[in-house]
């Protein structure tokens, strides 16, 4: 099979290409990445050459984009910018790559009739309250941020063009991920390098937001379940099933690291900062037989060893 995976220079996508180069070996990954602040082909090292492909370039670049897609059967859509501060600060490429690339992307597609599968968040559908249900794939829309609303914007986009179309897509739309090859903005990552370099970590309010955390590779293997086994036209929910306040994260990454809580500097709270998210992954786990493998202490001790490891430098 060959694959066009977009963004694989980034965090989830080039976790995502080192796991299925090893499973499949055979099929043919090009990655198609512009390589912008949170870009890495460090990432990507130590892959075979053989049937690997790096291509620099834009998602929103048409004639690239429909030259690459010739004899394609599968596209993987990672790329994305996808840091809410950013995206309060401005939204601007928020709406070129996540709607317009998007666009980009399933034209080519339709053209060709390739099968296509979009990386999305549970971002989309909005705040929950602490004893709400968590969200799921029946969730309406209700996104807060002008990260989450372009990815949103999509999220309908992808299913238009299956109803329109009848292009073959699936949609994913997971919890927070974590592991290695995360650029340090993100709480974890940011939050472990921080520390590392002796600086202390930036707690938003009062540290009171609740987030699910899914390790990248359980993302990973959700995603292949999908390709694999999932129905066209259809979303599936991905999380880990590990509810935590940021600041109880915090403390465990604290401890960890073996740092005390004088490290945690309150700061102000973060424009309409969503406070819960949790996903249902009842649909995924009865459909695909995916679920969660991953503990998430130990993955959490082994994403800070790899930091630790690598001398992670922005």
């Amino acid at each position: 099979m060959n694959i066009l995976i977009t963004g694989g220079a980034g965090f989830i996508g080039a976790n995502f290409i080192h796991y299925w180069h090893k499973k499949y070996p055979d099929d043919k990954i090009i990655n198609l990445d512009l390589l912008t602040y949170a870009g890495n082909l460090d990432n990507l090292k130590g892959l075979e050459e053989r049937n690997y492909q790096f291509i620099k370039g834009d998602i929103r670049d048409k004639d690239l984009v429909n030259d690459i897609a010739e004899n394609i059967d599968l596209i993987v859509h990672f790329a994305a910018e996808t840091h809410v501060d950013r995206s309060i600060s401005a939204s601007e490429d928020f709406i070129r790559t996540n709607v317009e690339g998007t666009r980009v992307l399933l034209d080519a597609a339709k053209e060709k009739n390739i099968r296509f599968h979009h990386i999305s968040t549970d971002e989309v559908f909005g705040s929950l309250k602490p004893g709400d249900k968590p969200f799921n794939e029946s969730t309406p829309y209700d996104p807060r941020s002008p990260y989450s609303a372009s990815k949103a914007a999509s999220d309908h986009l992808t299913r238009a063009y299956y109803h329109t179309y009848n292009l073959p897509i699936t949609i994913s739309n997971c919890t927070n991920n974590y592991g290695p090859r995360q650029y340090p903005e993100k709480i974890i990552p940011l939050f472990i390098t921080n520390l590392l370099k002796g600086k202390k970590v930036p707690v938003y309010g009062e540290g009171k937001n609740i987030r699910d955390w899914i390790h990248v590779d359980d993302h990973n293997r959700g995603v292949e379940a999908i390709i694999k086994k999932g129905r066209v036209g259809e979303t599936y929910c991905l999380g880990g099933e590990n509810e935590l306040t940021n600041i109880e994260l915090t403390k465990k990454i604290l401890e960890l690291m073996g740092k005390g809580e004088d490290m945690i500097e309150y700061v102000k709270d973060r424009p309409g900062h969503d406070l819960r998210y949790a996903i249902d992954i009842s649909k995924a786990r009865n459909e695909l037989g995916w679920s969660p493998e991953i503990n998430f202490e130990q993955g959490l001790k082994n994403t800070i060893n790899w930091y630790m490891n690598k001398n992670y430098e922005v």
